[in-house]
């Protein structure tokens, strides 16, 4: 017996249709019965900035737009650091005396809906702002049916 055949969603899965992709994506999250462990850094706010807007923000204090990558694929969202050059201890600043902000690789992901499009991403003052927008479908919009 595999820890697939003990999952808790195998027992909602008869009384579901089309969640399939959604189960698999929780026993993923969950591993083994609990969250795995998972670093808190870089911090990060989910924000809702409108009524189908979003905003992940995360901060990201001494990397730049050329240190960071962001990308969009199967409905996961990753931002990551790019290889970072540690030999280097000279920027256009001088010499790095003490560096006391930390720049350690990293890779965050986020899981977003179907129904969700990422708009695009802006690194200002620290913080890499990642806007997203909800898309109704026209079938999923409530509507009124008539009866005849």
């Amino acid at each position: 017996m595999t820890s697939k055949d003990l999952s808790i969603f195998n027992s909602l899965r008869p009384f579901s249709i089309g969640f399939d992709d959604m189960f698999d994506q929780f026993e993923n999250m969950l591993g083994n019965g609990g969250l795995s462990m998972q670093s808190n850094y870089p911090p990060y706010n989910i924000r809702k900035t409108g009524k189908d807007n979003y905003s992940i923000e995360v901060a990201l204090a001494g990397f730049n737009k050329n240190d960071v990558e962001v990308e969009f694929e199967d409905n996961l969202l990753t931002i990551r650091t790019k290889q970072i050059d540690k030999s280097e201890n000279k920027d256009v600043n001088g010499e790095i005396i003490h560096k006391g902000i930390s720049q350690r690789q990293f890779s965050r992901s986020f899981t977003i809906a179907d129904d969700v499009k990422v708009n695009g991403a802006e690194l200002k003052d620290g913080l890499l702002r990642i806007a997203c927008e909800r898309i109704m479908p026209e079938h999923k919009k409530k509507k009124l049916i008539e009866i005849k």
